[in-house]
């Protein structure tokens, strides 16, 4: 028999650290553009936010759901 491959999901810890490193660099695409660190603090912050949001919903996209409570999970025959 084959045996199934095993999901690959990233952790918490590699979603965080890859808003960070997205909103990383966007901050310092704006700190070289615009010369005003606090201006770029501020994009830094709102495209961390903003990232975290995106990947915490395109993971709830990707993770099967469990079923309701009170719903039955369809019988599979071993035939």
């Amino acid at each position: 028999m084959t045996e199934p491959r095993p999901r690959v999901t990233l952790g918490p810890g590699e979603l965080v650290g890859l808003a960070a490193l997205v909103a990383l660099f966007v901050g310092l695409i704006t700190l070289m553009v615009t010369r005003e660190p606090i201006f770029s603090l501020i994009v830094f912050g709102g495209t961390f936010v903003l990232d975290l949001v995106v990947l915490a919903m395109l993971m709830l996209a990707i993770t099967p759901n469990r079923p309701a409570d009170g719903e039955r999970q369809p019988e599979t025959k071993n035939d």
